[in-house]
Protein backbone atom coordinates (compact mmCIF):
# COMPACT_ATOMS: atom_id res chain seq x y z
CA UNK A 1 0.00 0.00 0.00
CA UNK A 2 1.36 3.41 -1.00
CA UNK A 3 1.95 5.75 1.92
CA UNK A 4 1.03 9.30 0.98
CA UNK A 5 3.36 11.05 3.37
CA UNK A 6 2.06 14.58 2.93
CA UNK A 7 -1.50 13.56 3.80
CA UNK A 8 -0.48 11.26 6.63
CA UNK A 9 1.41 14.19 8.14
CA UNK A 10 -1.69 16.38 7.80
CA UNK A 11 -3.84 13.84 9.67
CA UNK A 12 -1.28 13.32 12.43
CA UNK A 13 -0.96 17.08 12.87
CA UNK A 14 -4.75 17.50 13.07
CA UNK A 15 -4.99 14.69 15.64
CA UNK A 16 -2.56 16.57 17.85
CA UNK A 17 -5.16 19.35 18.04
CA UNK A 18 -8.41 17.36 18.30
CA UNK A 19 -9.43 13.74 18.78
CA UNK A 20 -11.81 13.84 15.79
CA UNK A 21 -10.69 14.71 12.25
CA UNK A 22 -13.08 14.99 9.30
CA UNK A 23 -11.54 13.67 6.06
CA UNK A 24 -13.44 14.61 2.93
CA UNK A 25 -12.72 14.22 -0.72
CA UNK A 26 -14.32 13.32 -4.02
CA UNK A 27 -15.12 9.73 -4.84
CA UNK A 28 -12.03 7.64 -5.72
CA UNK A 29 -9.64 10.25 -4.34
CA UNK A 30 -8.12 7.62 -2.04
CA UNK A 31 -9.72 8.37 1.35
CA UNK A 32 -10.10 4.73 2.37
CA UNK A 33 -6.60 3.70 1.31
CA UNK A 34 -5.16 6.71 3.08
CA UNK A 35 -6.93 5.76 6.30
CA UNK A 36 -5.78 2.16 6.07
CA UNK A 37 -2.18 3.26 5.46
CA UNK A 38 -2.02 5.00 8.84
CA UNK A 39 -1.29 1.70 10.58
CA UNK A 40 -2.64 0.46 13.94
CA UNK A 41 -6.11 1.74 13.07
CA UNK A 42 -9.44 -0.05 13.07
CA UNK A 43 -11.33 0.57 9.85
CA UNK A 44 -15.14 0.47 10.05
CA UNK A 45 -17.21 0.80 6.88
CA UNK A 46 -20.46 2.43 7.95
CA UNK A 47 -22.07 1.47 4.65
CA UNK A 48 -22.31 -2.08 6.03
CA UNK A 49 -25.45 -2.94 8.06
CA UNK A 50 -23.44 -4.95 10.57
CA UNK A 51 -21.17 -2.02 11.34
CA UNK A 52 -24.15 0.28 11.79
CA UNK A 53 -25.74 -2.19 14.20
CA UNK A 54 -22.52 -2.43 16.21
CA UNK A 55 -22.55 1.34 16.69
CA UNK A 56 -26.15 1.68 17.83
CA UNK A 57 -25.06 2.02 21.48
CA UNK A 58 -22.64 4.88 20.94
CA UNK A 59 -21.29 5.20 24.47
CA UNK A 60 -20.60 1.48 24.82
CA UNK A 61 -18.97 1.38 21.40
CA UNK A 62 -16.70 4.32 22.16
CA UNK A 63 -15.81 2.96 25.59
CA UNK A 64 -14.58 -0.23 23.92
CA UNK A 65 -12.28 1.84 21.70
CA UNK A 66 -10.49 3.81 24.43
CA UNK A 67 -6.86 4.46 23.62
CA UNK A 68 -7.26 3.36 20.01
CA UNK A 69 -7.60 4.83 16.57
CA UNK A 70 -10.61 4.18 14.38
CA UNK A 71 -11.55 5.22 10.83
CA UNK A 72 -15.28 5.58 10.28
CA UNK A 73 -15.72 5.33 6.53
CA UNK A 74 -18.95 6.65 4.98
CA UNK A 75 -19.81 7.96 8.45
CA UNK A 76 -22.76 9.96 7.08
CA UNK A 77 -24.62 6.66 6.61
CA UNK A 78 -25.00 6.26 10.38
CA UNK A 79 -28.39 7.25 11.76
CA UNK A 80 -26.76 9.67 14.25
CA UNK A 81 -23.31 10.63 12.94
CA UNK A 82 -23.23 14.09 14.48
CA UNK A 83 -23.95 12.72 17.95
CA UNK A 84 -21.13 10.20 17.59
CA UNK A 85 -18.61 12.89 16.64
CA UNK A 86 -19.83 15.15 19.45
CA UNK A 87 -19.43 12.37 22.02
CA UNK A 88 -15.89 11.64 20.89
CA UNK A 89 -14.93 15.31 20.98
CA UNK A 90 -16.46 15.98 24.39
CA UNK A 91 -16.28 12.72 26.38
CA UNK A 92 -13.83 10.32 24.72
CA UNK A 93 -10.73 12.39 23.89
CA UNK A 94 -8.55 9.28 24.13
CA UNK A 95 -10.27 7.78 21.07
CA UNK A 96 -8.77 9.16 17.85
CA UNK A 97 -11.41 9.12 15.14
CA UNK A 98 -10.94 9.73 11.43
CA UNK A 99 -14.45 10.40 10.14
CA UNK A 100 -14.60 9.99 6.37
CA UNK A 101 -17.27 11.55 4.17
CA UNK A 102 -17.77 12.89 0.64
CA UNK A 103 -18.65 16.50 1.40
CA UNK A 104 -17.82 19.47 3.57
CA UNK A 105 -18.78 19.00 7.19
CA UNK A 106 -22.18 20.58 7.65
CA UNK A 107 -23.02 20.52 3.94
CA UNK A 108 -26.00 18.25 4.51
CA UNK A 109 -28.63 17.87 7.17
CA UNK A 110 -27.00 15.10 9.25
CA UNK A 111 -24.36 17.52 10.52
CA UNK A 112 -25.22 20.87 12.14
CA UNK A 113 -23.11 23.81 11.09
CA UNK A 114 -21.89 24.24 14.67
CA UNK A 115 -20.03 20.94 14.45
CA UNK A 116 -17.78 22.31 11.73
CA UNK A 117 -16.19 24.67 14.26
CA UNK A 118 -15.41 21.82 16.66
CA UNK A 119 -13.92 19.28 14.26
CA UNK A 120 -10.87 20.00 12.06
CA UNK A 121 -11.53 19.26 8.40
CA UNK A 122 -9.01 17.87 5.93
CA UNK A 123 -9.77 18.09 2.21
CA UNK A 124 -8.12 15.29 0.24
CA UNK A 125 -7.66 16.77 -3.21
CA UNK A 126 -6.58 14.88 -6.33
CA UNK A 127 -2.91 13.93 -6.30
CA UNK A 128 -0.39 16.70 -5.70
CA UNK A 129 3.33 16.93 -6.48
CA UNK A 130 4.30 15.07 -3.29
CA UNK A 131 1.96 12.22 -4.24
CA UNK A 132 3.64 11.79 -7.62
CA UNK A 133 6.89 11.08 -5.78
CA UNK A 134 5.20 8.61 -3.44
CA UNK A 135 3.55 6.84 -6.39
CA UNK A 136 6.87 6.63 -8.25
CA UNK A 137 5.70 8.50 -11.36
CA UNK A 138 6.58 12.17 -11.68
CA UNK A 139 5.53 12.45 -15.34
CA UNK A 140 3.46 15.63 -15.17
CA UNK A 141 1.80 15.16 -18.57
CA UNK A 142 0.63 11.70 -17.50
CA UNK A 143 -0.82 13.23 -14.32
CA UNK A 144 -2.63 15.93 -16.30
CA UNK A 145 -4.11 13.54 -18.85
CA UNK A 146 -5.06 10.68 -16.49
CA UNK A 147 -5.97 12.99 -13.62
CA UNK A 148 -5.19 12.76 -9.93
CA UNK A 149 -7.60 10.05 -8.77
CA UNK A 150 -5.17 7.24 -7.85
CA UNK A 151 -6.86 4.30 -9.65
CA UNK A 152 -6.98 6.25 -12.91
CA UNK A 153 -3.52 7.74 -12.49
CA UNK A 154 -2.12 4.22 -12.12
CA UNK A 155 -3.87 2.99 -15.28
CA UNK A 156 -1.58 2.52 -18.28
CA UNK A 157 -4.43 3.22 -20.70
CA UNK A 158 -6.65 6.28 -20.62
CA UNK A 159 -9.58 5.06 -18.48
CA UNK A 160 -12.49 6.79 -20.26
CA UNK A 161 -15.00 4.08 -19.29
CA UNK A 162 -13.93 4.35 -15.66
CA UNK A 163 -14.58 8.08 -15.71
CA UNK A 164 -18.18 7.43 -16.76
CA UNK A 165 -18.55 4.89 -13.96
CA UNK A 166 -17.23 7.55 -11.60
CA UNK A 167 -19.91 9.94 -12.82
CA UNK A 168 -22.67 7.36 -12.27
CA UNK A 169 -21.44 6.58 -8.74
CA UNK A 170 -21.12 10.27 -7.90
CA UNK A 171 -24.74 10.84 -8.87
CA UNK A 172 -26.14 7.85 -7.01
CA UNK A 173 -24.07 7.92 -3.81
CA UNK A 174 -23.32 11.60 -3.32
CA UNK A 175 -25.51 14.01 -5.24
CA UNK A 176 -28.78 12.11 -5.01
CA UNK A 177 -28.33 10.46 -1.63
CA UNK A 178 -26.89 13.42 0.27
CA UNK A 179 -28.65 16.33 -1.41
CA UNK A 180 -31.88 14.70 -2.59
CA UNK A 181 -31.48 15.89 -6.16
CA UNK A 182 -33.80 14.84 -8.93
CA UNK A 183 -33.41 14.71 -12.72
CA UNK A 184 -30.27 12.68 -13.11
CA UNK A 185 -29.83 13.54 -16.78
CA UNK A 186 -29.93 17.29 -16.10
CA UNK A 187 -27.43 17.08 -13.27
CA UNK A 188 -25.00 14.85 -15.14
CA UNK A 189 -25.23 17.10 -18.18
CA UNK A 190 -24.37 20.04 -15.96
CA UNK A 191 -21.31 18.24 -14.53
CA UNK A 192 -20.16 17.33 -18.04
CA UNK A 193 -20.48 20.96 -19.17
CA UNK A 194 -18.62 22.24 -16.10
CA UNK A 195 -15.76 19.88 -16.92
CA UNK A 196 -15.77 20.80 -20.61
CA UNK A 197 -15.78 24.54 -19.81
CA UNK A 198 -13.47 24.26 -16.83
CA UNK A 199 -11.52 27.39 -15.97
CA UNK A 200 -13.94 29.71 -17.79
CA UNK A 201 -16.11 32.45 -16.33
CA UNK A 202 -19.41 31.02 -15.11
CA UNK A 203 -22.77 32.37 -16.22
CA UNK A 204 -25.66 30.25 -14.92
CA UNK A 205 -27.96 31.19 -17.79
CA UNK A 206 -25.59 29.51 -20.26
CA UNK A 207 -26.43 26.15 -18.66
CA UNK A 208 -30.20 26.42 -18.36
CA UNK A 209 -31.14 25.47 -21.94
CA UNK A 210 -28.72 22.52 -22.41
CA UNK A 211 -29.62 21.15 -18.97
CA UNK A 212 -33.34 21.88 -19.24
CA UNK A 213 -33.65 23.45 -15.78
CA UNK A 214 -34.03 26.90 -14.26
CA UNK A 215 -31.25 29.28 -13.25
CA UNK A 216 -32.04 28.58 -9.58
CA UNK A 217 -31.55 24.86 -10.14
CA UNK A 218 -28.22 25.49 -11.89
CA UNK A 219 -27.02 27.46 -8.86
CA UNK A 220 -28.14 24.61 -6.59
CA UNK A 221 -26.22 22.15 -8.74
CA UNK A 222 -23.11 24.32 -8.51
CA UNK A 223 -23.43 24.49 -4.72
CA UNK A 224 -23.49 20.68 -4.62
CA UNK A 225 -20.35 20.45 -6.76
CA UNK A 226 -18.60 22.95 -4.51
CA UNK A 227 -19.68 21.19 -1.29
CA UNK A 228 -18.38 17.85 -2.56
CA UNK A 229 -15.17 19.31 -3.96
CA UNK A 230 -16.03 18.36 -7.55
CA UNK A 231 -15.83 22.01 -8.62
CA UNK A 232 -13.60 24.77 -7.31
CA UNK A 233 -15.29 28.15 -7.51
CA UNK A 234 -12.82 31.03 -7.81
CA UNK A 235 -14.46 34.38 -7.27
CA UNK A 236 -13.25 37.70 -8.70
CA UNK A 237 -11.06 40.15 -6.84
CA UNK A 238 -11.81 43.82 -7.29
CA UNK A 239 -11.84 47.12 -5.47
CA UNK A 240 -15.12 47.97 -7.19
CA UNK A 241 -13.52 49.88 -10.03
CA UNK A 242 -15.96 50.30 -12.90
CA UNK A 243 -13.78 48.45 -15.40
CA UNK A 244 -13.29 45.31 -13.25
CA UNK A 245 -15.30 42.09 -13.25
CA UNK A 246 -16.91 42.00 -9.83
CA UNK A 247 -19.46 39.17 -9.82
CA UNK A 248 -18.91 36.28 -12.26
CA UNK A 249 -16.78 33.48 -10.78
CA UNK A 250 -14.54 31.10 -12.66
CA UNK A 251 -15.35 27.43 -12.11
CA UNK A 252 -12.74 24.69 -12.35
CA UNK A 253 -13.42 20.97 -12.59
CA UNK A 254 -11.62 19.32 -9.68
CA UNK A 255 -9.70 16.73 -11.70
CA UNK A 256 -7.74 17.20 -14.91
CA UNK A 257 -8.55 13.65 -16.06
CA UNK A 258 -12.28 14.38 -16.07
CA UNK A 259 -11.62 17.71 -17.78
CA UNK A 260 -9.68 15.94 -20.54
CA UNK A 261 -12.37 13.29 -21.06
CA UNK A 262 -15.15 15.85 -21.39
CA UNK A 263 -13.09 17.99 -23.74
CA UNK A 264 -12.30 14.96 -25.87
CA UNK A 265 -8.55 15.15 -25.28
CA UNK A 266 -6.70 11.85 -25.60
CA UNK A 267 -3.32 13.48 -26.20
CA UNK A 268 -2.07 16.80 -24.92
CA UNK A 269 -0.91 19.58 -27.19
CA UNK A 270 1.21 22.39 -25.82
CA UNK A 271 -1.81 24.70 -25.37
CA UNK A 272 -3.75 21.92 -23.61
CA UNK A 273 -0.92 21.36 -21.15
CA UNK A 274 -0.83 25.06 -20.39
CA UNK A 275 -4.54 25.16 -19.58
CA UNK A 276 -4.31 22.10 -17.38
CA UNK A 277 -1.23 23.48 -15.62
CA UNK A 278 -3.44 26.26 -14.24
CA UNK A 279 -5.77 23.58 -12.83
CA UNK A 280 -2.81 21.71 -11.36
CA UNK A 281 -1.45 24.84 -9.64
CA UNK A 282 -4.90 25.58 -8.18
CA UNK A 283 -5.15 21.99 -6.92
CA UNK A 284 -1.74 22.27 -5.25
CA UNK A 285 -2.77 25.53 -3.57
CA UNK A 286 -6.03 24.00 -2.33
CA UNK A 287 -4.24 20.93 -0.94
CA UNK A 288 -1.47 22.78 0.85
CA UNK A 289 -3.49 25.69 2.19
CA UNK A 290 -6.80 23.83 2.69
CA UNK A 291 -8.41 27.07 1.59
CA UNK A 292 -10.56 28.38 -1.24
CA UNK A 293 -9.79 32.02 -0.44
CA UNK A 294 -7.86 32.46 -3.70
CA UNK A 295 -9.36 34.91 -6.23
CA UNK A 296 -8.82 35.85 -9.87
CA UNK A 297 -8.73 39.26 -11.56
CA UNK A 298 -10.12 40.41 -14.89
CA UNK A 299 -11.10 43.73 -16.38
CA UNK A 300 -13.68 44.46 -19.05
CA UNK A 301 -10.97 44.87 -21.68
CA UNK A 302 -10.06 41.19 -21.27
CA UNK A 303 -6.86 41.60 -19.25
CA UNK A 304 -6.65 38.87 -16.62
CA UNK A 305 -4.50 37.35 -13.87
CA UNK A 306 -5.04 33.68 -13.04
CA UNK A 307 -5.04 33.98 -9.25
CA UNK A 308 -4.90 36.77 -6.69
CA UNK A 309 -4.32 36.66 -2.94
CA UNK A 310 -5.68 39.64 -1.05
CA UNK A 311 -4.72 39.26 2.62
CA UNK A 312 -6.35 41.64 5.05
CA UNK A 313 -3.85 44.40 5.65
CA UNK A 314 -1.21 42.58 3.62
CA UNK A 315 0.40 42.97 0.22
CA UNK A 316 -1.51 41.84 -2.85
CA UNK A 317 -0.09 38.87 -4.73
CA UNK A 318 -0.89 38.22 -8.39
CA UNK A 319 -0.05 34.77 -9.78
CA UNK A 320 -0.03 33.75 -13.44
CA UNK A 321 0.34 30.10 -14.49
CA UNK A 322 2.27 29.29 -17.67
CA UNK A 323 3.67 25.97 -18.85
CA UNK A 324 6.86 27.73 -19.96
CA UNK A 325 8.29 31.13 -19.10
CA UNK A 326 8.33 31.93 -22.81
CA UNK A 327 4.54 31.53 -22.99
CA UNK A 328 3.84 34.62 -20.89
CA UNK A 329 2.00 37.53 -22.47
CA UNK A 330 2.65 40.18 -19.80
CA UNK A 331 -0.35 42.35 -20.73
CA UNK A 332 -2.54 40.97 -17.93
CA UNK A 333 0.07 41.46 -15.23
CA UNK A 334 0.88 44.92 -16.55
CA UNK A 335 -2.81 45.94 -16.43
CA UNK A 336 -3.10 44.55 -12.90
CA UNK A 337 0.04 46.48 -11.87
CA UNK A 338 -1.41 49.72 -13.23
CA UNK A 339 -4.41 49.24 -10.95
CA UNK A 340 -2.48 47.84 -8.00
CA UNK A 341 1.12 49.08 -8.20
CA UNK A 342 1.95 47.72 -4.75
CA UNK A 343 1.18 44.10 -5.77
CA UNK A 344 3.85 41.45 -6.03
CA UNK A 345 3.67 39.59 -9.35
CA UNK A 346 4.62 35.94 -9.82
CA UNK A 347 4.50 33.48 -12.71
CA UNK A 348 4.43 29.75 -11.88
CA UNK A 349 6.05 27.70 -14.65
CA UNK A 350 7.31 24.16 -15.13
CA UNK A 351 10.74 25.37 -16.28
CA UNK A 352 11.68 27.77 -13.47
CA UNK A 353 13.80 25.38 -11.39
CA UNK A 354 15.63 28.45 -10.12
CA UNK A 355 13.63 31.63 -9.62
CA UNK A 356 14.47 34.61 -11.79
CA UNK A 357 13.09 38.07 -12.52
CA UNK A 358 12.17 40.00 -15.65
CA UNK A 359 10.88 43.50 -16.16
CA UNK A 360 8.17 44.41 -18.65
CA UNK A 361 8.08 48.15 -19.29
CA UNK A 362 9.10 48.76 -15.71
CA UNK A 363 6.79 46.12 -14.20
CA UNK A 364 8.89 43.55 -12.23
CA UNK A 365 7.77 39.92 -12.53
CA UNK A 366 9.21 36.90 -10.70
CA UNK A 367 9.26 33.48 -12.39
CA UNK A 368 9.11 30.62 -9.88
CA UNK A 369 8.55 26.89 -9.72
CA UNK A 370 5.42 25.29 -8.31
CA UNK A 371 6.73 24.83 -4.77
CA UNK A 372 7.83 28.44 -4.41
CA UNK A 373 4.58 29.74 -5.90
CA UNK A 374 2.46 27.73 -3.47
CA UNK A 375 4.66 28.73 -0.53
CA UNK A 376 4.18 32.39 -1.38
CA UNK A 377 0.40 31.95 -1.72
CA UNK A 378 0.21 30.04 1.57
CA UNK A 379 2.13 32.79 3.32
CA UNK A 380 -0.19 35.42 1.88
CA UNK A 381 -3.28 33.48 2.93
CA UNK A 382 -2.01 32.67 6.43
Amino acid sequence: MIRRRFWIGKIESAWQQRSVVWLRGARRSGKTCLAQSLGAIEHLDCALPGVRRSLEDLEASLASLRGRRVALDEVHRLPNPAELLRLVAERFPDVQVLAIGPAKLGAEASFPSTLAGQVPELWLTPMIQADLVDFGNTDLRHRLLHGGLPPYFLSLELPEKDFQEWMDAYWAKDAQELFRLERRSSFQRFVELVMARSGEMFEATQFTAPCGVSRGTIMKYLAVLEATGVALVVRPFSSRRGHEIIAAPKVYGFDTGLVCVHRGWTQLRSDDSGRLWEHYVLNEIAARTQSTAIRYWRDKQGHAVSFVCAPAGGKLLGLECKWSAGDLDPAGLQAFARNYPEARLLVATTDADLSFKRSYDGVPVEFVGLGEAVSQVAEALA
